[in-house]
């Protein structure tokens, strides 16, 4: 039976998922969530004997259901090939207690290329399949990873153009580089003066603008979007939890049907949403950990019930969490009213004119499943330090927090359940951080020294996507202010 989409927000009819992939953001803002979560009918074993790719198809036919099987085996090939430096794709480390589950082996070395790989593929042959003429331009804010992954995963292909905002001061100096010497004659690039959510908040303004809209139809273009927010981001996410749990139990770390604990940095929420749906479909998971940086938004929603963004935004060592408004909540408050649009729409107003709501007891009680902690600047840089000294192993900022945040969870509750934490970034995007907490001394080298010392301590050869860049021109050099967005978008477009 096939599986339909709905808005978060309840105005509008259900569309397939095609159909949700193409659209990105349902007409009255919500965002698109399946009509039910489809139930994982293979058995371990089975699962404990496929490739990367044989997974991701038995997990994302599940949800995707109006794509053929020769269309979905087709997208998931040309995501999942030589671009990713290892052949199991997302390999696990055992370290410190936990298994990393390293998400940063494709080609921009980070975890949304595990997803950002497939959804150009996944958005061309929707096109296809729902007769779309127009071009289809991605309009998308990043925190740092988001952009250069999606910008990688459209360049140049046919029928797209991509524009990429980003906070001129709130990313790493290699994600900067990443993005701006990005070759390819569709792609666009543009800082913003002011934050991410400044960011996240201009673009969600202009897919509401229904007269942006028709002038885009004009021209011959639409609007979809390569945030965590579409779809077809979120789906191919879920796979990696499937896999890591199949190798454990392959490599007889865990018996069958034995629970573990997952452990997932997160800003935007969609990368433990993932883990959530994962649970929900079946997989044998206990405790969903949910670690964030010092702008500890979610941290304090889990522990009062309370979301509230009128705080200080903080700048951390790690960007790709220094966020306030974690879209991706709105699924799950959205399954945590039972799946009721009007509640939940009630909620985001409440977000949008006072910043902050407050869920049901009811609800709160249906949180059980998560567990929220968060790690200081001191404590991420100290656990970096920790995990090398003890391991040789050197973790990004983002994994260190995850990392910190389940020492603090096994302290409290004495589960030493097996626990599997989601990796989600090279340690080589972030080298002055990471290199600063393992040799203070470090601090005074440049990013590209710094880029060597690492690859000399570690014992890893320098990633590809780092080698690339350390000579690259930079291509996209325009900064805006915030209020300026729509006018760059529409002077890139050629509509204004």
């Amino acid at each position: 039976m096939d599986i339909l989409y709905r808005s978060t927000r309840g105005n509008g009819e259900a569309v397939t998922a095609s159909q949700a992939v193409l659209k990105g953001l349902a007409d009255d803002g919500g965002l698109f969530v399946p009509d039910r979560i489809p139930k994982l009918s293979v058995d371990m074993d089975s699962l404990a004997q496929m490739t990367y790719q044989e997974t991701a198809y038995e997990v994302m036919s599940r949800f995707l259901t109006d794509y053929t099987e020769e269309e979905l085996k087709n997208c998931i090939a040309k995501a999942y090939d030589e671009k990713f430096d290892t052949t199991q794709i997302a390999p696990l480390h055992e370290a410190d207690g936990a298994y990393f589950l390293e998400l940063f082996h494709g080609a921009t070395i980070a975890f949304k290329d595990m997803a950002l790989s497939i959804l150009p593929h996944l958005m061309t042959t929707a096109a296809r399949k729902n007769q779309v003429d127009n071009d289809i331009v991605i309009l998308t804010a990043t925190s740092g990873d988001t952009g250069k992954a999606a910008l990688a995963g459209f360049a140049d292909v046919p029928g797209t153009r991509i524009i990429v905002f980003y906070p001129k001061d709130g990313v790493s100096p290699i994600q900067e580089k990443q993005m701006v010497t990005q070759k390819g004659a569709n792609t666009s690039v543009v800082a913003i003066r002011g934050n991410f959510d400044d960011a996240q908040t201009g673009v969600k303004k202009m897919f509401g603008d229904e007269k942006l809209e028709e002038a885009l139809a004009k021209a011959g273009y639409q609007f979809s979007s390569a945030n965590s927010i579409n779809i077809g981001r979120l789906v191919p996410q879920v796979v990696y939890y499937v896999y890591a749990y199949a190798m454990l139990y392959k490599d007889k770390k865990i018996g069958r049907d034995e629970k573990i604990n997952v452990v997932v940095p997160t800003g935007n929420f969609g990368n433990i949403l993932a883990a959530y749906y994962a649970k929900q479909m079946g997989l044998p998971i206990d405790t969903l950990i949910c670690a964030s940086n010092e702008n500890k938004v979610l941290y304090d929603f889990f522990v009062s019930g309370t979301y509230d963004r009128n705080r200080e935004f903080i700048l951390t060592s790690s960007p790709s969490m220094d966020i306030l408004i974690s879209s991706n909540l709105e699924r799950l408050i959205y399954h945590l009213t039972g799946d009721d649009a009007k509640k939940n729409r009630e909620f985001m107003k409440a977000l949008s004119s006072d910043g902050k709501y407050t869920i049901t007891d009811d609800m709160k009680e249906k949180l059980s499943d998560f567990y929220g902690n968060y790690a200081s600047e001191e404590e991420t840089a100290q656990t970096i330090a920790d995990i090398y000294r003890e391991s040789g192993y050197v973790i990004d900022t983002h994994t260190a927090v995850a990392a910190d945040v389940y020492r603090k969870y096994r302290k409290e509750n004495k589960d030493e359940r097996k626990t599997v934490i989601a990796s989600t970034a090279s340690p080589f995007k972030f080298t002055r951080s990471v290199m600063k907490a393992i040799n203070p001394a470090c601090d005074s080298m440049s990013d590209f020294q710094l880029v060597d010392e690492l690859s000399s301590i570690a014992k890893v050869e320098v990633p590809r996507a780092i080698e690339e860049i350390r000579t690259a021109p930079v291509l996209h050099d325009t900064v805006v202010e915030k209020d300026e967005m729509k006018d760059i978008v529409e002077k890139i477009l050629g509509i204004g």
